[in-house]
């Protein structure tokens, strides 16, 4: 057993049975559950606009190149600078020397997986610039030392009154605050940070390939701000993010906004073509997009997995899943938790780390059902499976119990034969440390065909009392 298949069973263990947790989990959760419910009733058709997100994203996956081609072409074009980075390392390269041509030192930055994904804000403290976090949640969880718990909610973790002792903490605000006004207290403090940022660090959730542009979406505005205000606009993102057309943009801002919120669409929807051109008015003076790859081609390479690059990061099959809900975001030790990080994770940091996430799933197939634009989650996590399997990152004891149990369920005189109490104990011996110790092992009794036959020749005999006692009647009928 790997450390992280340890820690991750461990942590799990713990989060699970913290009931204060999953009361705060279920509580926040279950707003998002209302919300989207709702959200959903927009749709005349929702199955209909998710079928076409699918077809769309599927289409873009098979044929990435040529829009990725399609993409740098315009964006460059538009006065934008692209650098292609294949790791984490080479990704936090190029950036800091971006910052140091520009002597930039002070740094805002939105909302973006990518920049947890190569743990950005680290690298920039470790070499003297301030990295200032500026959504509300990330921005929360950056005060406290913490990590995002979250795919869209960071802070989902917290409840409004942990929010509020932090706060205080920190800031000497009162320690009995609503969360409004904490918000207008945050709102404060960051528009001099805004005014007086040397750059801007973006994510993108989409690449526009036909107008060389990345397309935002945000409810509070800090990403217009992030980007329009500072001179440098430095946007980072996976390059797996690309959608054919502006005008696939109603289609997806508004599927993205009603799985991860609920809303209708976001507040604030912006696509951003450049850097500032002349006779604009605002914008920053130099654009540079940075395009990482970090293990994504590992999982292009994945056949059928490579489907699960299709994901817009709504995060609504984290909210869905019993697994997330029982554990928690942290316990995954992955930027993308919930079941698109156990489809993904193994191949942006390693099977051999990570190979254990796609065990950890009851195959209820929620997270497929929920998914906007239809990736088949709960499959590829058998895919997974199998892959991990073959490669050898199981337990060898794994191994064995499961070609013992393809062994007895190919040969079924073998679990006719064996009695009860024999298979009782067999089950006990593989089974009982791998069931844990809270619960108990079901019991063997009589085998279903065992059953069968004996309902069989019950309902037999039951047939024939009934014809015989028919034909009585019948016969004592013609005799009167």
């Amino acid at each position: 057993m790997t450390e992280f298949k340890r820690k991750f069973l461990q942590d799990a263990e713990k989060k699970a049975f913290d009931l204060e947790h999953r009361k705060r989990l279920k509580f926040n959760i279950g707003r998002y559950d209302a919300a989207v419910a709702k959200g959903k009733k927009q749709y005349a058709d929702l199955e209909l606009a998710k079928e076409r997100a699918a077809r769309i994203k599927r289409n873009v996956v098979n044929n990435l190149e040529d829009y990725l081609v399609e993409f740098e072409a315009n964006f460059i074009r538009n006065g934008g600078k692209i650098i292609w980075a294949d790791t984490a390392e080479e990704a936090v390269k190029e950036i800091l020397a971006i910052l140091k041509k520009y002597d930039a030192k002070k740094i805002v930055k939105s909302k973006s997986m990518v920049t947890e994904e190569i743990e950005l804000n680290k690298h920039l403290i470790a070499n003297g610039i301030e990295s200032l976090e500026t959504d509300l949640g990330e921005y929360i969880v950056q005060i406290d030392n913490d990590r995002p718990y979250h795919i869209v909610t960071p802070a989902m973790h917290k409840s409004k009154e942990d929010i509020a002792e932090l706060f205080h903490e920190k800031f000497g605000t009162d320690p009995n605050a609503t969360p409004e006004e904490l918000t207008l207290f945050v709102r404060k403090l960051l528009r001099e940070k805004f005014v007086n940022a040397d750059a801007g660090i973006t994510g993108a959730n989409f690449l526009v390939a036909d107008a060389g542009g990345i397309a935002l979406t945000e409810n509070e505005g800090n990403g217009v701000l992030s980007m329009s205000l500072p001179k440098v606009h430095i946007a980072i993102t996976g390059y797996e993010k690309i959608i054919p057309s502006a005008k696939d943009l109603d289609l997806f801002w508004s599927l993205l906004s009603t799985h991860g919120t609920g809303q209708k669409i976001t507040v604030y929807n912006s696509l951003i073509t450049g850097p500032r051109k002349e006779g604009e008015s605002d914008g920053p003076e130099e654009m540079y997009l940075i395009l990482l790859d970090n293990g994504r081609s590992n999982l292009l390479a994945a056949d059928p997995q490579k489907e699960a690059a299709s994901c817009i990061r709504c995060g609504a099959c984290l909210n869905v899943c019993p697994i997330y809900k029982n554990i928690g975001g942290h316990t995954y030790e992955t930027v993308y938790s919930g079941p698109i990080g156990s489809v993904i994770s193994p191949f942006l940091n390693g099977f051999d780390k990570f190979s254990h996430l796609s065990f950890a799933c009851t195959l209820c197939g929620k997270c497929t059902w929920e998914c906007p634009v239809k990736i088949p989650l709960h499959k590829l996590l058998l895919f997974n499976r199998r892959d991990a399997v073959e490669a050898g990152y199981t337990e060898k004891s794994f191994s064995m119990v499961m070609k013992a149990y393809k062994k007895v369920m190919n040969n079924r005189w073998m679990i006719e034969t064996l009695p009860p109490a024999v298979k009782n104990i067999g089950v006990k011996m593989v089974f009982k440390k791998a069931w844990g110790s809270r619960r108990q092992l079901p019991k063997f009794q009589e085998s279903f065909n065992s059953r069968w036959r004996k309902e069989k020749e019950n309902s037999k005999a039951s047939r024939n009392l009934f014809v015989v006692k028919t034909l009585y009647i019948f016969n004592l009928v013609k005799y009167f």
